[in-house]
């Protein structure tokens, strides 16, 4: 059956979908706002109109709720990175997109609220922190080491174990305007000091990486 012939959606699922689209936003902006001790299913429920049964319905933890909070966040982002890693394309090119893709993002409000919220609250909610870890810096790290194995595998950087090359590569990116952002000491970056971000762990990346020296016959 192709997409075309696939049965029209419900009305039923429609709302089914629409409800959850909007607990999610609800619950996003509760959690960031309030912080994730001091949320509750009762709180979020109250706050969408509903019973916390008909929440409950959708999401039966609030541990869930939070990776599917997280999980609606990042959608669209990882979606755009896998299509900007074009295995056949310039490779520092590529990655200066990347980079430029990945800071901007990072250096959003809304990313540095999450940021700071997982941080403070990890240490008494360890899940909370590992929910985070797999939904956002683990999963566009493993679409990045994808994409160096690739270039491994081209001869364009070095043989090397490619999720730490994708580790060191986003660690060099971070290191900059995003942490003079989590601690206070920057409001906003501008379009130039990310990019020279992105710069600067470029030079030091590929450098780094750089494929061996071809052995003398």
């Amino acid at each position: 059956m192709t997409v075309l012939d696939s049965p029209p959606i419900s009305r039923r699922e429609v709302r089914r979908r629409d409800r959850r689209q909007a607990i999610l936003e609800v619950a996003a902006q509760y959690f960031l706002e309030n912080g994730y001790a001091a949320t509750t299913m009762s709180a979020i429920a109250a706050k969408l109109g509903g019973s916390k049964g008909t929440l409950w319905s959708y999401f039966p933890s609030k541990e869930e709720l939070f990776a599917a909070c997280l999980d609606h966040k990042t959608t669209v982002y990882r979606e755009r990175l896998a299509e900007m890693l074009d295995p056949e394309g310039d490779l520092a090119e590529t990655l200066f997109q990347l980079g430029m893709n990945l800071l901007e993002k990072v250096t959003s409000a809304e990313s540095i609220a999450l940021h700071r919220l997982v941080v403070a609250e990890a240490g008494r909610f360890p899940e909370m922190g590992a929910i985070f870890f797999e939904h956002a810096p683990r999963h566009t790290r493993m679409l990045v080491a994808a994409f160096l194995g690739q270039a491994m595998d081209r001869g364009l950087l070095r043989r090397a174990d490619p999720e730490l090359a994708a580790r060191t590569l986003m660690m060099l990116m971070l290191s900059g305007c995003h942490q003079l952002m989590l601690i206070g000491q920057i409001k906003q970056p501008t379009k130039g000091q990310i990019k020279t971000d992105v710069s600067f762990a470029l030079d030091c990346f590929l450098r780094a990486y750089a494929p061996e020296p071809a052995s003398p016959r």
